[in-house]
């Protein structure tokens, strides 16, 4: 292919999605017609001057179809529209055929459709195939060109200047550092001249080491403004850089408009198809994995979004069912709209559904919680199978497709009628928000759209529902009771207690759908954007994890999926978790409390006190109940409490807690022997002998060892 039809070819691209784009808007808000006649003689031209005579045929009676109706009356009946559209509809699949070098789609329905409008015989609706043959397919690679905006160069070449002229600066920086050593070096030189010599000397060093505190004091300021320029600019270029690749929306879904018209008359309804927002630039990667999930929404719309026309004239509805893609940005996140005006979610049939498959039990559930089901794998609630319905997959795959872009999916009743779904993703699948939490041991990062609220909950404000720390928020509005769950009892489900800190307890509200769940965790570290990579290796659940970030320090932290946390909470048998009282009694219990740890094995001395120290307790270890007793006699430290092992070399836990009981200084002292011997003749032994509690390593539940503590102290 010569260089200048490459360049025609580019150039074609660009103009006929933008003659197209415009039409369709003309044609949905009435607009002028002589422009919308000007566009499409236009395409004719820019068809005929790249030899497609399939594109040019089709322009020239869509030119015609606009003409008569600016000499006659301006106003296109229905059957007239969809016959348009079908025109419009065939040039972007004909020229999307060009582009892919793919063999052309027929064009015959289209030129037929325009033809009967204009009144032409069918014998002369469609002109010879020869007459209209496209342009033979070119072996030559293809060439893709990127449509960007001249502004976008221009913010990246500014950015790039200012990065440059920031790097210059820092270069003076080192100077300046070069010239400061050399004043260290003849300060330390005149410092040995000062301890041969007299005053004069110690007056001269004493003037030179405030001069170079000075120098150091304004280099170290300089340093700090270069820094924070530098970081900004540098973040500037980074950010600019980002948008040149980003790609219109258009360029992806610029063709299902298309298909969806195909579909409804395929289907022998009344569609008409509105697409907005499709000038949002977005990561090409983003969009392509969108395009299949997108287009089952739109099947699904035809499917069950469509109702016969008299029941939409007796609810005051137009004829025709529209059915949309908008395209829309809020805050940091992308959202795709798929929406219809039909009769909207049946809401009995979906409980019907979800109760026979198990999803639901009986009692009252809110159009929330339903509409989530529907994006269980295999649901449907087709009652036959066809091209568009009843296969059950389409909207579980939309599900997955944005889990695994690290987005969430929402069904909702539409502001008047029908419905509509929402797939919400970063911009970039590589660069999003996210809020780092601490917990345990571990950083976390919960992506900021899984993320509602931020709280603080004081310990008044936490409700034992069935069992279970709950919390009462207000949203729009209204009451809500919302789970509190630690977040190691999501992650390892076992039996966690509360972090309470200072009476108060930090958590995240986060949300799918319409589930929420309060998840607390030890600290609320920052909200910022991160660039989101994979996780090598199973460190979790990999049902949990979407990737993970890099730290500071360069630690990693695992990024965890808010809707992957609510589904484990309600499917895993909800863990146990330490009621938020009895947790904060012992953090009460724990404030200037020291507690001695006696066990001859190092893990275990380890675990205990790891568990101890969160609860705020100071800890204390002995190796065998000999170390324990000296420590204890030596008044080094005042010992609250004793957790001892039995089985020790030395000394064993027996031995130590009847040493205890026959010192006088010692006797009031509460003991908990905790061993792997269960046997009841050595429980009934331990207690006798004056054990506060005895708990068998077995059955060890940290829940039982905390609230015993509370309760001896």
């Amino acid at each position: 292919m010569s260089d200048i039809r490459q360049q025609l070819l580019a150039a074609f691209e660009v103009e006929h999605k933008e003659h197209l784009e415009a039409v369709r808007r003309l044609l949905a808000a009435g607009g002028d017609l002589k422009d919308a006649f000007r566009r499409v003689h236009s395409l004719k031209g820019a068809a005929r001057a790249v030899d497609m005579p399939v594109i040019e045929e089709l322009a020239h009676r869509l030119e015609t179809i606009f003409l008569l109706a600016i000499d006659g009356d301006g106003e296109f009946d229905r059957e007239t529209i969809k016959a348009i559209e079908f025109g419009l509809d065939a040039v972007e699949g004909q020229a999307a055929a060009l582009r892919l070098g793919r063999k052309a789609p027929s064009a015959e329905a289209a030129l037929s459709a325009l033809g009967e409008r204009l009144g032409m015989s069918p014998a002369t609706a469609i002109v010879a195939k020869a007459e209209l043959a496209p342009a033979p397919e070119s072996d030559a690679e293809t060439v893709t060109y990127l449509r960007i905006e001249a502004g976008q160069i221009e913010a990246l070449s500014a950015a790039a200047l200012t990065l440059s002229a920031e790097l210059q600066s820092h270069a003076s920086l080192r100077a300046n550092l070069r010239r400061i050593h050399a004043d260290a070096r003849d300060l330390g030189r005149l410092w040995d001249r000062v301890r041969t010599g007299g005053a004069a000397q110690s007056l001269e060093f004493d003037l030179a080491l405030r001069g170079l505190l000075r120098e150091l004091g304004a280099f170290t300021q300089r340093k700090a403004r270069a820094d924070w320029a530098l970081d900004q600019q540098a973040r500037a270029v980074r950010e600019q850089s980002e948008r040149l690749v980003l790609t219109p929306a258009e360029e992806v879904f610029g063709g299902l408009a298309g298909m969806t018209r195909e579909l409804a008359r395929e289907a022998d309804v009344d569609v008409e198809v509105r697409v907005e927002g499709l000038d949002v630039l977005a990561d090409r990667g983003m969009l392509q994995a969108l395009k299949d999930p997108v287009m089952h929404l739109l099947r699904n719309a035809v499917s069950h979004g469509v109702e016969p026309a008299k029941a939409r004239k007796a609810q005051g509805k137009p004829a025709a069912t529209t059915i949309g893609l908008r395209v829309a940005t809020r805050g940091d996140r992308l959202e795709f709209i798929v929406h219809d005006d039909g009769p909207g979610p049946d809401l009995e049939k979906i409980a019907a559904v979800a109760a026979e498959r198990g999803l639901i039990g009986p009692g009252p559930h809110t159009p929330e919680q339903l509409l989530a089901l529907v994006f269980e794998q295999g649901f449907s609630t087709a009652e036959t199978v066809d091209r568009l319905s009843g296969r059950g997959a389409g909207l579980s795959v939309v599900a997955e497709a944005a889990r695994r872009l690290h987005g969430s999916v929402q069904m909702r009743a539409g502001e008047q009628w029908g419905a509509e779904v929402v797939i919400s993703t970063p911009f970039s699948a590589a660069r999003q928000t996210v809020t780092l939490v601490d917990s345990g041991d571990a950083v976390y990062a919960i992506p900021a759209a899984g993320v509602e609220r931020l709280l603080r909950l004081r310990r008044g404000e936490v409700e034992m529902l069935e069992g279970r720390p709950s919390v009462r928020i207000t949203i729009a509005g209204e009451d809500v009771v919302v789970p509190l769950v630690p977040l190691p009892a999501l992650i390892d489900l076992t039996s966690t207690p509360l972090p309470v800190e200072a009476d108060a307890v930090k958590a995240l509200l986060i949300h799918s759908g319409g589930r929420r769940l309060a998840v607390a965790v030890d600290a609320l570290r920052d909200v910022r954007s991160m660039l989101v990579g994979e996780t090598p290796g199973a460190l979790l659940d990999p049902t949990l994890v979407t990737g993970g970030v890099v730290l500071e320090d360069d630690t990693p932290a695992l990024v965890l999926d808010p809707e992957a946390l609510i589904r484990r909470w309600t499917e895993s048998g909800r863990p146990t978790v330490m009621a938020a009282d009895a947790a904060a009694a012992a953090a009460d219990a724990a404030v200037a409390r020291t507690i001695l740890v006696v066990d001859d094995s190092f893990t275990t001395r380890t675990l205990e006190k790891s568990i101890l120290e969160a609860q705020g307790y100071r800890v204390v270890l002995s190796v065998d109940g000999l170390d324990a007793l000296d420590k204890l006699r030596s008044g080094a430290e005042i010992i609250d409490l004793v957790v001892a092992d039995v089985e020790m070399p030395r000394m064993d836990g027996f031995s130590l807690l009847q040493a205890i009981k026959a010192d006088a200084a010692l006797s009031a002292l509460p003991v908990i022997l905790m061993t792997s011997r269960q046997d009841p003749e050595d429980v009934r032994r331990g207690l006798t002998l004056g054990a506060g509690a005895y708990i068998t390593k077995q059955k060890f539940d940290q829940r039982e060892l905390l609230a015993t503590i509370g309760q001896l102290l």
